[in-house]
């Protein structure tokens, strides 16, 4: 199988500038149509409720009840651009969300600043709840995060983390190399994965396709990670500006590193090993 690890679907297209066609752009269906033309057999749908985008989750749970086992809700949960984030309850709020949209996981967009929330009492409670009900959980994570994520994943091994977008590496305000130093290590996390995606983040070039100067870190994390904490996502449909689905997809052909076991197990092996461990597939 082709799994997409990071999509969104919008019904009414929350970014700037709005586009003239702003009732439909961000659709499923226009997902969908994207997926069967590139091969992609099903997707994680990211939801996150920013600005005019309150019922994302709303949304994202009726789309995968639409298209079961092709459009899989990962709801948005405490996100940065919420009033919840990191306030009282947050475990609660999980169960409530859980029970309302029966998610395969959740999101959580994390601030640049690291206020020690995931190691809280407040945090622990809330990773408790996400393990015991076997969530995956993906996450927009500055590099500051990720000692405090380690220890999420070894204190918490029945919980899959997936980093978004290269661990958006490309936007640390001291540069790619000093990101990569807090946020790669040796294979002690198997459980914290990231998302193969997002070059064009931070890029004075975004429509630079095939990045081939962003495939660096892409390798970083291969030689660090391995091949078995990547997972392929495009990014529909924030990289419409800057390339294709089908690019995103093909994007990797460039990086010469890699074996062709290497590609199927990015490309939706490994993420579909952790959903149907979960019986979601």
């Amino acid at each position: 199988m082709i799994l997409d690890a990071h999509t969104h679907v919008w019904p009414h297209w929350p970014y700037r500038p709005d586009v003239p066609d702003s009732g439909t752009r961000g659709r499923a269906e226009n997902l969908l149509l994207e997926m069967d033309r590139a091969g992609v057999d099903a997707a994680l749908v990211v939801n996150a409720r920013i600005d005019n985008a309150a019922d994302n989750n709303e949304y994202g749970a009726e789309v995968a009840a639409e298209h079961p086992g092709r459009l899989l809700q990962v709801a948005d949960i405490d996100s940065r651009f919420g009033p919840d984030y990191h306030r009282p309850g947050a475990a609660d709020r999980l169960r409530a969300t859980i029970e309302r949209f029966r998610p395969v996981g959740v999101s959580h967009y994390l601030e640049p600043v690291n206020d020690g929330w995931l190691l809280s009492d407040e945090g622990l409670a809330f990773w408790a709840v996400a393990e015991e009900a076997r969530l995956v959980v993906t996450l927009a994570a500055p590099p500051i995060w990720y000692d405090d994520l380690r220890e999420v994943a070894r204190r918490f091994p029945g919980v899959v983390l997936i980093a978004n977008h290269l661990a958006v590496v490309t936007l640390h305000p001291d540069g790619v190399d000093a990101a990569l130093k807090l946020v790669l290590d040796h294979d002690d996390v198997p459980n914290l994965l990231v998302k193969v995606s997002g070059y064009y983040y931070g890029h004075d070039r975004p429509w630079d396709y095939p990045y081939l100067d962003r495939l660096p870190i892409v390798r970083a994390f291969y030689e660090s990670w391995g091949p078995a904490r990547m997972v392929w996502a495009s990014d529909w449909p924030s990289l419409l500006p800057h390339h294709s689905y089908v690019q995103a997809l093909r994007v990797l052909d460039h990086a010469d590193f890699l074996s062709a076991d290497d590609l199927a197990a990015i490309r939706g092996g490994n993420l579909e090993s952790i959903l149907r461990e979960r019986g979601v597939l």
